[in-house]
């Protein structure tokens, strides 16, 4: 450095880099910060822009440290660091991460959810002066999403904290709901339903194999289609899907056809059953409960009901409904198994059934908060005096609402991931057989319920 600074009329710049001219007696080129030239006097008249020190572009490489930036600072890190976390430091650097990657979708979906609740809010107090908002807020947030589905499009970052709405979230707000039932209020439903949702199983299984044929479907999509429009829409689809040794292509045809019906079943049945049922709230919960096909979908629509209309016990119903179809998961999957069991020695591990599919948690957590619920109904003080008669009635409206919000954010999710143009590329034979599927349920079950409707409602009260 020394032969440098001897030797520094004799530097020159080029490329944006400061050298010392080949002329000079050294080995190699020496380069040298042209902060620490500035701070010796190296900078001399035969450096270009000496008068103008600021015109210099290498003298902002220091930039930083000048305006007093510590250059420790540093947020992306180094692949030493990262392998240097063990334990409870690489547990919460996971949290971060997970926080960070669901963070995007879970408050866009929020932000549908209060947009449902402000605009529903503002059309029937403010613009319209109605006492009670002619449009729920489920009903805004899920047209919410579906316009920005559609329309600007989801950036992939949204798409994990969407999922997770889609799959936990969703899930929570169904077991909380269990809180606003006693376990003879869900025997009673459930027995009351019973019959209807056989009747259904069988009459959905049964109409769309014959359109499956009629239509020239391949026979496991036509079972995929009836497992989903008869019990659980797209979880009993996923669980059936292996079992029958599916194709992925199958059972995308199928999943797409049962949310596009679906969908539409949890916008227009709330209305549909309000008109049928002359706003008989037992009847239109089961009508909903057996007539619609995935759970976030009778979830969504009897919370719309409920708002619509004001009778939150629909949800309560058309809930309660819904798990015990879930149930026949159970008889009906291991029977897909068997029809299309070709080789005994061919089934491998397909022809295992995980037993989370064939009963999902959430329909043992609803039980479990009705369990719960059946507790501190006992006696005079709830749990034996550990809670206050006004303390149990605040826990109960608490985890009902957050159950509602789970299921808003859930129903905004729910516009979200679906997109409407992929309805050209299902075909028009498995949107044939849906509708069909979907038609046959509905109208068996409305039919149903007309007949027997008064008769399982007293059957329902007389259990509870």
């Amino acid at each position: 450095m020394r032969e440098i600074f001897e030797h520094q009329g004799d530097l020159g710049f080029k490329e944006g880099r400061w050298f010392l001219d080949p002329g000079v007696n050294l080995s190699t080129e020496a380069e040298c910060s042209p902060l620490r030239l500035w701070h010796h006097g190296g900078m001399s008249r035969d450096i270009p822009s000496a008068s103008d020190p600021y015109a210099n572009p290498e003298l902002f490489r220091f930039a930083g440290s000048m305006e007093g930036v510590p250059d420790f600072l540093d947020l992306s890190e180094t692949p030493a660091e990262r392998a240097a976390r063990r334990g409870w430091r690489a547990t919460g650097h996971g949290w971060l991460e997970d926080s960070g990657r669901i963070a995007p979708g879970l408050l866009l979906a929020f932000v549908l959810a209060l947009f449902g609740r402000w605009i529903s809010s503002w059309l029937g107090d403010g613009a319209l002066g109605f006492e009670k908002s002619p449009i729920s807020p489920i009903l805004i947030a899920i047209v919410g999403g579906l316009l920005v589905r559609n329309t600007v499009g989801l950036p992939t970052v949204y798409e994990s904290g969407l999922q997770l709405c889609l799959k936990k979230i969703l899930r929570i707000g169904v077991a909380l709901l269990g809180i606003r039932l006693s376990l003879s209020g869900v025997g009673g439903i459930g027995l009351a339903a019973l019959p209807i949702i056989v009747v259904c199983i069988v009459a959905a299984l049964a109409m769309v194999s014959w359109v499956s044929r009629v239509l020239a479907l391949p026979g496991r999509l036509g079972v995929l289609v009836a497992v989903g429009t008869a019990i659980c829409g797209n979880t009993a689809i996923v669980a059936t899907g292996p079992v029958i040794k599916a194709t992925e292509d199958e059972v995308a045809y199928a999943v797409g056809t049962i949310t596009v019906f679906g969908l539409i079943a949890l916008v227009v049945y709330p209305f549909v059953a309000h008109a049928i049922f002359g706003g008989n709230n037992f009847q239109a919960g089961l009508f909903l409960g057996t007539a619609i096909h995935d759970t976030a979908q009778v979830a969504g629509a009897g919370l719309l009901y409920g708002q619509q209309f004001g009778a939150p016990e629909v949800l309560d119903i058309a809930t309660v409904t819904k798990l015990v179809r879930n149930i026949f998961m159970i008889v009906v999957i291991p029977l897909m198994a068997l029809v299309y069991r070709s080789d005994e020695s061919d089934q491998g591990e397909k022809g295992k059934i995980p037993f989370r599919q064939l009963i999902p948690i959430f329909v043992l957590g609803f039980i479990a908060m009705a369990c719960l619920r059946s507790l501190g109904d006992l006696g005079d003080s709830p749990f034996g005096g550990m809670l206050s008669p006004s303390g149990w009635e605040t826990a109960i409206e608490t985890a009902s609402s957050l159950s509602a919000w789970c299921l808003t954010v859930a129903m905004a999710s729910v516009g979200l991931g679906t997109q409407l143009s992929r309805l050209k590329g299902l075909g028009f034979r498995p949107l044939a057989a849906g509708l069909v599927a979907a038609l046959v349920v509905g109208i068996l079950s409305s039919g149903l319920i007309l007949a027997m409707g008064s008769q399982l409602e007293a059957l329902a009260q007389s259990i509870q």
